[in-house]
């Protein structure tokens, strides 16, 4: 793993950092369905996502770190190689929609004003993690969701989270990444962030 770096912004230079291009970071993603209509109810839905998730890492270089599918959205932990979540995440919505649509032919999805179903909402959210306490917040975040929403009484029982894939190598519904980070990562971190005008002030194992 290399070094984890906290960042700082420069005075007068601090930029929005969500939903930000960061290579070199790992990224919280969060995508609520339109509506907020619990699409991941059906099996069929759940199923359909996670064969387009799988697809999408086979094509796109990333790390899948953690996941959690919940009735009317999902949260994954992932890592670009290229560091595009936008355009990662932007993909994802795209071709999950479609493969929904087909499978849930009962849900009554919106239109637009092409006459394509809307399945998702337009905005997303993507957090860049870079030390370890965020990293470590988020996973169990992930992990507790099922819990809290009380849809399992503990984790390791709610069968579309990564909670099994995270602590015991399973591979279903999908595997996740034990190795979170691509070689280069740190010096693409640092230099990402100090193009959004941010500077270093630490770095620790």
């Amino acid at each position: 793993m290399p070094l984890l770096v906290e960042f700082v912004p420069l005075s007068g230079m601090a930029r929005k950092w969500s939903n930000q291009n960061l290579p070199g970071a790992l990224h919280f993603v969060t995508g609520n369905f339109l509506d907020r209509v619990p699409v991941f109810k059906q099996q069929s839905c759940c199923e359909s996502f996670v064969g387009t998730l799988a697809a999408q890492l086979n094509e796109w270089p990333s790390k899948l770190i953690a996941y959690v599918l919940m009735p009317d959205h999902t949260h994954l932990i992932v890592n670009p190689k290229d560091g595009r979540i936008r355009e990662f995440t932007g993909k994802l919505k795209s071709l999950s929609a479609k493969a929904i649509v087909k499978v849930a032919p009962d849900i009554k999805f919106k239109l637009d004003s092409e006459g394509s179903h809307i399945v998702w909402q337009d905005s997303f959210k993507a957090v860049p993690l870079w030390s370890a306490w965020m990293i470590w917040q988020k996973i169990n975040y992930i992990h507790a969701n099922p819990v809290k929403a009380r849809l399992a009484t503990s984790a390791k029982h709610y069968r579309w989270s990564s909670f099994g894939a995270f602590y015991s190598a399973a591979e279903q519904p999908l595997k996740v990444d034990r190795e979170w980070w691509w070689a280069d990562d740190s010096e693409k971190l640092s230099k990402a962030m100090k193009e959004l005008g941010w500077r270093t002030y630490h770095k620790r194992n």
